[in-house]
């Protein structure tokens, strides 16, 4: 898999007769490691390791319901009160991030309610506060440490 900007990480990796597959850690099980796989597993490590964000506070891959169709989001990270602080799309490094990947995480932050959005293809990283009464958002820098 292609290197991204993101500190190196320890992940787990196996061979299986599906392919190559890397050890989700909050899901707890081998997932086949596809190039949008990849960027996740970056994020998670990096929520993590990095920003210090405890495990137990986010969620991989869960499905919600945004204008009667099933879709899946990427990542969230709860806040202890069981808001939600951050809300995550990852695309493959091959794919571009463009206003159609920004509209998508703004369709399920609809449902969702999320303070800080993250919009990531492993290479290039978008970082937003949201203005849930203006309906906008504002581009950061970086998104906050965890903090209690």
């Amino acid at each position: 898999m292609q290197p991204l900007d993101f500190p190196s990480y320890p992940f787990r990796l196996k061979s299986s007769e599906k392919g190559l597959q890397i050890f989700d850690i909050i899901r707890k099980k081998f997932v086949l490691l596809q190039p949008e796989e990849w960027v996740r597993q970056h994020v998670v490590h990096f929520l993590v390791e990095t920003k210090k964000y405890p495990k137990s506070l986010i969620n991989v891959e869960k499905q919600l319901v945004v204008n009667h169709l099933k879709k899946r989001y990427d990542v969230v990270v709860f806040q202890p009160n069981g808001s939600i602080n951050l809300l995550v799309e990852c695309k493959a490094p091959e794919v571009t991030i463009d206003q159609t990947t920004f509209d998508q995480i703004a369709r399920y932050n609809l449902q969702l309610h999320s303070k800080y959005l993250m919009v990531t293809n492993g290479l290039n990283h978008y970082y937003c506060k949201m203005d849930l009464e203006g309906e906008k958002y504002k581009f950061l820098k970086e998104i906050p440490d965890f903090s209690r």
